[in-house]
């Protein structure tokens, strides 16, 4: 009898012993556990449960204390406390991520420099961030694809200092810029800067003998190369012809390196939309929209060290509404049901011009842009004068602009502004 009460009692702690085993999460030493499989296609990726061992079921996440699991035991918190929650797993990376090995890697032979910009940032007062000028000369010098590529490059510049880590090549044409801009300390530099346009290109059979064709990358675009004297001998013939406009003001004056924007635009509203509205008399309301007709010239001249050469970068745009196209649509309301009412679409035309031109500072730039666009704003004109209902057509002119310096903050000459035909806008860069 002594003898089965004793193997009972050996039983019975055994099976305890289990019991609180797979409390534990350790499990049955005899039991086997199944090898982690691969993540089935398309699956999400994220932090998942750990898999249960043989002969356990996991507890949900959400069973409250007490509740009973699948396995018949019941999870527990201490008294007052409430359960944890699981920690967050880090984002599992699809790519294989590396530290590398702590430097900067120099195959080329690349080099660290540090440009001390100050004497030009300082002297800036028309942007908040003056150093952007360098930046984008050097960028459009040296191409963007210099320093997204191979060999490692980096191009980073605050207030103060230009950091550049490439090779020496490229740092000599680095440092070449810079003294470009810190050698004038933002002067500021007078330039003429004239945009036109005339009804008609026959002005060029007349003026062909004084002009110099120059290399344009731009289709449709012509320029030329001029003497000054020329230039103002030109300039006054076509102020004579009856269909000149001038659309900018002729003197400008500009920070050395910093650009200049001169626009002409106009909001230009239409009906885009209709939203139904049984609150209103009309049971519709129209959905305004608005576009902004006009052009934008952009102008960011870079005198060199000598000051015998210039660099400009020259963006021009030019939005024009030729006409509104109207769509009729019902709107039908229990008072109305045949209603209609009318939609516009704008039928636009646009330009765009952007490019880079290097020419001697005695010399005078003329561009052709061709018969584009009228730059003013402007509702079209009659096809047939004086027969306005046989349509009209939107306006077309042939837009020339005139470029040259005048010189330095200490050397330009006094200059006597010219009434301007048409009200300006200056907006500074971004």
């Amino acid at each position: 009898m002594f003898a089965r009460i004793l193997l009972a009692s050996l039983a019975l702690v055994s099976l305890v012993a289990d019991g609180y085993g797979q409390l534990r999460g350790t499990g049955n030493p005899r039991a086997t556990t199944e090898a982690p499989s691969w993540r089935p296609a398309g699956e999400a990726v994220g932090p998942t449960a750990p898999a249960p061992t043989a002969g356990t079921a996991a507890a949900p996440a959400s069973a409250p204390a007490g509740t009973p699991t699948a396995a018949g035991i019941r999870t527990a918190t201490l008294p007052g406390r409430t359960p944890a929650a699981p920690a967050e797993a880090p984002r599992r990376p699809f790519a294989k991520v590396t530290n590398g090995n702590g430097s900067l890697p120099n195959e080329a032979g690349q080099v660290w420099r540090e440009y001390d910009i100050s004497p030009y940032t300082a002297r800036v007062t028309t942007t908040q961030r003056p150093e952007q000028a360098i930046i984008d000369s050097i960028l459009r010098e040296t191409g963007y694809e210099a320093w997204h590529g191979e060999p490692l490059g980096i191009l980073s510049a605050s207030r103060k200092t230009l950091r550049v880590y490439h090779t020496p090549e490229m740092q000599n044409t680095v440092g070449e810029l810079v003294d470009r801009f810190v050698s004038s300390e933002a002067e500021t530099a007078t330039f003429g800067l004239r945009v036109l346009t005339l009804d008609s290109p026959s002005w060029r059979s007349k003026a062909q003998r004084m002009l110099r064709p120059i290399t344009v990358q731009t289709q449709g675009v012509s320029a030329w190369l001029l003497e000054k004297e020329d230039a103002l001998a030109l300039l006054a013939d076509l102020q004579r012809r009856t269909d000149y406009r001038e659309h900018s003001s002729p003197h400008l004056l500009v920070n050395n390196g910093q650009a200049t924007v001169v626009s002409t635009v106009r909001p230009r509203q239409y009906a885009r939309e209709v939203v139904l509205r049984p609150d209103v008399a009309a049971g519709h309301q129209a959905v305004l929209g608005q576009v902004e007709e006009g052009f934008l010239f952009d102008f960011s001249p870079l005198l060199s060290i000598d000051q015998k050469t210039i660099d400009a970068t020259i963006r021009c745009d030019i939005n024009q509404v030729e006409k509104l196209v109207p769509v009729v649509i019902e709107v039908p309301t229990p008072t109305a049901p045949r209603q209609r009412t009318k939609l516009d679409v704008p039928q636009m035309t646009h330009f765009r011009f952007q490019e880079r031109f290097r020419w001697p500072t005695d010399k005078v730039l003329l561009l052709g842009l061709g018969m584009v666009a009228m730059p003013a704003p402007t509702d079209g004109k009659a096809t047939v004068p004086g027969l306005p209902i046989l349509g009209t057509a939107p306006a077309r002119a042939d837009l020339l602009v005139f470029v040259d310096c005048k010189g330095t903050g200490r050397e330009a000459p006094r200059v006597t502004r010219q009434p301007d035909r048409e009200a300006k806008t200056y907006r500074g860069r971004y």
